[in-house]
């Protein structure tokens, strides 16, 4: 139950039991837990590496449990600390990904020169989409962008979706949070798990993207305008930054399932985001773009999020939300 913040089942059972039998030792642990003495020093290592564990004050040669109130808040706030770095590098990866994209597309304004072909179209580019999924032989990594997705475009991609996780391909996909909240979209989501696809959610994604065996990449021309036309990327420097970008973004995504507990005076990442992007200067409809809601949701959530502060302005909440290190 404790995985998410690195403890392995012996050492969540033995940390359990250390709590109601502080002083214990690893054979007695060890009896009750039907675990052997090398289970249990194992499992001692690794609660001593979290801090869940320190030496006795009246043995300093043996160890005590550290109360949860204590050890278990300051996992927690170890981990919202790496999420948080994490999404800082996410916040220049995406920048310098979109700069790249801008030059690579100016350079190889059309045609298929160098490592790029140029899709100009719908049909084209869904075309296209579809010769790449069925070639794919190992591993395929999506950002898929715009929230809730339409009816007819879960409908289209469950042949080729299914296709691909019946081969054994390695299905990796991160949607937006705001994609939460649309049955038909989760009922996919949960349909493509079941077949062995794994699935998170980001409050942002830097563009729509499919990267193919690490070889081959389709991304839009214009990451703000996907209707343009999608680019058709092999450049081995282009794809060497895009997974990086993947496996960035999914290492601080969420597993899609019940959403996690936030902390009374802290924001879960889709309202972080939110006021991140409006301190930037951004309008309503660029940021309900970027979270795949409507700008009427973002209006929403920021006269929640002005409430909360007890804020009578935006101005006003920007800064009470920055002293509360928000928008750190």
């Amino acid at each position: 139950m404790l995985e998410v913040l690195g403890l392995t089942g012996h050492a969540e059972a033995v940390y359990r039991l250390m709590l109601a039998n502080p002083t214990w030792n690893a054979a007695e642990l060890g009896g009750a837990l039907r675990l052997s003495l090398d289970q249990i020093r194992d499992a001692l290592d690794r609660l001593a590496e979290l801090s869940l564990l320190r030496p006795s004050l009246d043995a300093p040669h043996d160890l005590r449990p550290v109360s949860p109130e204590v050890g278990l808040h300051a996992l927690l706030q170890r981990q919202q600390a790496e999420l948080d770095e994490r999404h800082r590098q996410f916040v220049h990866s995406h920048a310098a990904v979109s700069r790249l994209l801008t030059e690579y597309t100016s350079l190889r304004p059309s045609g298929g020169s160098g490592g790029s072909e140029q899709l100009t179209g719908t049909a084209a580019v869904q075309e296209r989409l579809k010769e790449l999924t069925r070639r794919t032989r190992s591993e395929l990594m999506a950002f898929v962008p715009g929230g809730a997705q339409t009816s007819s475009s879960l409908a289209a991609s469950e042949p080729l979706d299914e296709e691909l996780l019946a081969r054994k391909v390695h299905m990796r996909s991160v949607y937006l949070d705001s994609a939460r909240n649309d049955r038909a979209t989760l009922d996919h989501v949960e349909w493509l798990s079941g077949l062995g696809a794994e699935m998170r959610t980001a409050p942002t994604l830097a563009l729509r993207m499919i990267v193919a065996d690490r070889a081959v990449a389709m991304v839009p021309i214009d990451p703000d305008d996907s209707a343009r036309g999608a680019l058709l990327v092999t450049d081995a420097g282009v794809l060497a930054a895009l997974v990086a970008l993947f496996e960035q973004v999914w290492q601080s995504a969420r597993i899609i399932g019940p959403a996690a507990p936030v902390e009374p005076d802290d924001l879960d990442g889709q309202s972080r985001e939110l006021m991140r992007l409006l301190a930037n200067g951004m309008t309503d409809e660029v940021v309900a773009r970027k979270l795949g809601v409507s700008p009427r949701t973002v209006r929403r959530m920021v006269s929640v999020l002005m409430q909360r502060l007890g804020a009578r302005s935006r101005f006003e909440a920007g800064l009470r939300a920055s002293q509360r290190g928000w928008l750190d």
